[in-house]
């Protein structure tokens, strides 16, 4: 096992990871900007080092300075979490060049599943149901012209390296596709320093069902089952839940089987997870392979007694994973509640500032990750979340209970936050019978 280990991200899974390091004897680095430096989580860190001021390309975003800061206080490995470098090779690339352990997969397990254009290419060699669309990143609009004619409007262009959104754009016809094409490869530019995309056929209406998987350096794959996270907000997650309701359980199983086989054939070593969209007729297509521990692996915990980020810190260190597949079992369902700083009644408006009242809910079953305390102010550079309401229970009517519980209890300010949107989803009828599209909550939110 390491001796010290540095965790190149910030807030909520910052603490999480060093609480994994704690439990496991290691000590935990921690890198923090300066619009980060009052944050109260550094003082459970063995050593805190600031890597820059607070826009998040001049810290968390660059590598040469969390290099640094590792060297200075010799880790033997770095855990970037989600979000910011955790997806880059280029990162991996560097932490192995420097000697570094990097607790996730290799350069080249992150290219082959991480880039969306190589992960078809890999899903398809190993028998995983794809999207029909391009072969190949699309280079000009007469391309992207006879593709869609091929495949059939409505198409969506994507970016090849990156996700969250962002190099997202639903095309319904080809004047549409012809303007949106150098727009989607332009963002992608901006936020992933790669331009690249491609075309997929687009689903009107489907759900979001992801595969949570681990890999070791000896060849091992098991699944940890899945994730429904259909109800979205432009591309962005809002809740999330375990299992899925309502999914053939058998179809799913040959889903899952083929997700772990795609990991063994790049020697993946970690936490990753195999997204899908269903349709309306119960038939799985692979979104793309998320490279990283995912924000919502907690509702995966809560069913199965393992702890992820755990188990990618012991395989990054040479374990094996103690288990088989037959071993993992489904215990009950979890549900998880984004809670972020945003004010739904005023379009989702960020709501940076200072937290005075902060009164987390508690009981049986209920489990909150987040970094904040009373006093903690929300800095305006960065994700707004703050806070993941988990909750368990053994049947799903009676965590959707359980959760509209915690959400009443859970008192935030004076800034505002998602609660009163997920008080209303918990209860709404349609959430509830399962089964709401990846499109429901934009309709829903249009409906006033």
């Amino acid at each position: 096992m390491f001796k010290r280990v540095l965790i190149a991200n910030r807030g909520e899974i910052a603490l999480r990871i060093m609480r994994a390091c704690r439990e496991l004897g290691v000590e935990a680095v921690c890198v923090y900007s300066t619009a980060d430096k009052d944050a109260p989580y550094l003082k459970m860190a063995d050593r805190a080092i600031c890597i820059g001021p607070g826009p998040a390309k001049e810290s968390y975003l660059n590598i040469s300075r969390i290099i640094a800061a590792a060297e200075i206080a010799d880790v033997d490995a770095i855990h970037p979490g989600y979000g910011f470098l955790s997806e880059r090779p280029d990162f991996s690339q560097a932490c192995r060049d420097c000697k570094i352990e990097f607790i996730g997969p290799s350069p080249e397990a992150m290219q082959a599943l991480g880039d969306k254009v190589d992960c078809k290419k890999t899903a398809k060699d190993n028998g995983v149901p794809v999207f029909p669309g391009s072969k190949d990143a699309v280079e000009d609009e007469e391309e992207a012209v006879r593709i869609a004619g091929e495949i059939g409007f409505p198409v969506i262009i994507k970016a090849s390296a990156g996700g969250g959104g962002r190099g997202m754009k639903v095309c319904h016809n080809e004047a549409t596709l012809r303007s949106m094409l150098r727009v989607a490869s332009q963002e992608a530019q901006a936020a992933f320093g790669n331009g690249a995309v491609f075309i997929e056929k687009y689903l009107e209406r489907a759900r979001h069902v992801e595969v949570q998987m681990l890999g070791d350096k000896h060849g091992n794959a098991v699944y940890l089952w899945e994730r429904d996270c259909s109800l979205q907000r432009r591309h962005q997650k809002v809740i999330e839940e375990a299992p899925a309701p309502g999914v053939d359980r058998e179809r799913l199983k040959k889903v899952c089987e083929s997700a772990a086989k795609m990991i063994r054939s790049v020697n993946y070593a970690g936490a990753a997870t195999c997204e899908f969209l269903l349709d309306e007729t119960g038939h799985f297509y692979m979104l793309e392979v998320n490279t990283r521990v995912q924000v919502e692996h907690p509702v995966t915990e809560m069913i199965t007694g393992v702890d992820i980020v755990q188990m990618s810190i012991r395989i990054a260190a040479g374990e094996k994973i103690p288990f088989k597949q037959d071993d993992v079992r489904i215990h009950g369902h979890a549900i998880e509640c984004r809670i972020c700083a945003e004010d739904p009644a005023e379009g989702f408006r960020p709501s940076a500032g200072k937290i005075t009242r902060w009164e987390p809910p508690g009981g049986p079953g209920v489990r909150l990750d987040t970094h904040v305390v009373p006093g903690y102010v929300v800095p305006p550079n960065y994700d707004s979340m703050v806070a993941k309401l988990i909750v368990h229970a053994p049947t799903r009517e009676q965590a959707l209970d359980r959760t509209a519980r915690a959400l009443r209890e859970f008192q935030a300010g004076p800034i505002k936050t998602t609660v009163p949107l997920h008080q209303r989803l918990v209860e709404n009828t349609d959430f509830r019978r399962g089964g709401v599209d990846i499109h429901y909550l934009e309709r829903l939110l249009k409906q006033g």
